[in-house]
């Protein structure tokens, strides 16, 4: 149990940390984000080339959800600097749109067709908002999301070993039951008196 609970702390300890600091930070996001969000957009010409393709795709595939033919691909890292393998676009008649969420901000690109032009909008609200959506995985990716539920492996090894422990020791100090006791009450009766 000891040895099971010292490994499940060094993995679980930077995600512990991690996890209750942005715990702090969104249960108090409302004083500590500024609320003031920076915006950019940047805007380019699209090839005629590139337009007709994607006028060429659209007769051929129809409008909806559908991944960026390679070109499109290409053309939107190379004028962007955004990667958009493995997303979905919304094609319509004459528009192409992305939207490109992640922690901390938002993005979005449209592509008009009929003016041959491209715009890509960024938002972003910060380090703190950053982080609280860290904490809530939102828009971070299947790895980000993978790392949350080891942690959470981690995290309940840590305290099942712990509480193992806590029973092994517990004869030979006398605030060990209701030390756990309380610590189990507390969150209960907050629940019950407090949450409406």
């Amino acid at each position: 149990m000891h040895e099971w609970h010292w490994i499940s702390s060094a993995i679980a300890l930077l995600g512990i940390l991690f996890f209750s600091i942005t715990g702090i930070t969104l249960n108090h996001a409302d004083s500590l984000e500024s609320g003031h969000q920076s915006y950019r957009s940047v805007h380019q010409a699209i090839p005629a080339a590139l337009v007709n393709s994607l006028r060429d795709n659209l007769r051929q595939y129809g409008e909806g959800e559908s991944a960026p033919t390679e070109p499109l691909r290409v053309w939107i890292r190379q004028a962007f600097g955004v990667d958009t393998a493995g997303l979905a676009a919304d094609w319509k008649e004459n528009e192409i749109d992305f939207s490109l969420e992640r922690p901390g901000g938002d993005a979005w690109l449209k592509l008009d067709l009929n003016q041959a032009a491209a715009e890509y909008h960024v938002t972003n609200a910060g380090w703190i908002a950053f982080l609280n959506d860290l904490h809530k995985g939102r828009h971070a990716g299947k790895v980000w999301a993978g790392f949350i539920d080891l942690l959470a492996v981690a995290c309940i090894v840590f305290a099942a070993t712990g509480f193992i422990i806590l029973k092994m020791h517990a004869s030979n100090r006398a605030l060990t039951w209701p030390l756990v006791a309380l610590g189990i009450l507390v969150p209960f009766l907050i629940a019950v008196l407090f949450i409406h």
